[in-house]
């Protein structure tokens, strides 16, 4: 039986990281992208090969529509069609009230976030289509989308909140094709991102105030993810998954 072939976005750190090792263990092959950091990009694709999993690292910005044909291409050529796909690129900005946001901020977060799930989405539908595959499409959201993050990054909120409209819709579109879409929403999670946004501290200071009284770990996440992209999960469509510790 041939293994499920899945690309992870922004798969060098963090959830998209772990959403790799788990998938690998779970029997995946693996494309990973990453826009800078080609060392921890590496780092992990050698994990994933040490699980047995085939790993292929491709430098690509999801918010080009160059670099994302470019990706696609390279996963059809270096692993085979694909079956599986996992938005997880996204960029916050800094931490602001919305009237402190500079324009750049306002357009990068959009457009990685925003377009560039939809850029990806359209591709892959198109190479499933092409192939005949019942493949299934995760898209990595945040609780931040139904919260709003006041004070914090109302537009990164904003643009989570298009990504699960987007879920919602292709899961209709696609059901008749096979195509399963959903989503995941993670809650306060304990990674690197909060230090490039500015807050290194801010998974501890933010703990006392979630249910279950601490952050999130990368694995938890990627463990929702995993389930979504499995058989299991067959009957799962335009669903957003929340993992947020009750928050």
């Amino acid at each position: 039986m041939s293994r499920p072939i899945t690309l992870v976005t922004g798969g060098s750190r963090g959830i998209g990281a772990a959403t790799c090792l788990r998938l690998a263990a779970d029997g995946h092959d693996l494309a990973l992208t990453y826009v800078k950091d080609a060392s921890a990009a590496e780092a992990t694709a050698e994990k994933v090969r040490a699980a047995g999993a085939r790993a292929l690292v491709v430098q690509a910005d999801t918010s080009r529509e160059a670099d994302v044909d470019r990706l696609f291409d390279t996963v059809a050529d270096g692993l085979g069609p694909l079956t599986g796909l996992v938005n997880n690129a996204g960029v916050t900005g800094k931490l602001s009230p919305l009237a402190d946001a500079s324009t750049d901020d306002l357009r990068s977060v959009l457009d990685v976030n925003v377009l560039g799930t939809l850029l990806c989405c359209r591709r892959a539908i198109r190479d499933m289509k092409s192939h005949g595959t019942r493949g299934a499409i995760v898209n990595v959201s945040s609780g931040a989308a139904t919260l709003g993050s006041p004070g914090e990054y109302v537009h990164y909120a904003a643009s989570k909140a298009a990504v699960d409209t987007i879920t919602l819709g292709l899961s209709k579109e696609l059901g008749p094709d096979g195509i399963r879409v959903n989503g995941i929403a993670p809650g306060l999670v304990d990674t690197d991102m909060h230090a490039t946004m500015g807050d290194p501290d801010r998974p501890a200071r933010m703990a006392p105030a979630i249910p279950l009284r601490r952050a999130g770990e990368a694995a938890e996440i990627a463990a929702g993810i995993a389930w979504l992209l499995s058989k299991d999960a067959s009957y799962t469509t335009g669903t957003v998954l929340r993992i947020a510790g009750g928050r």
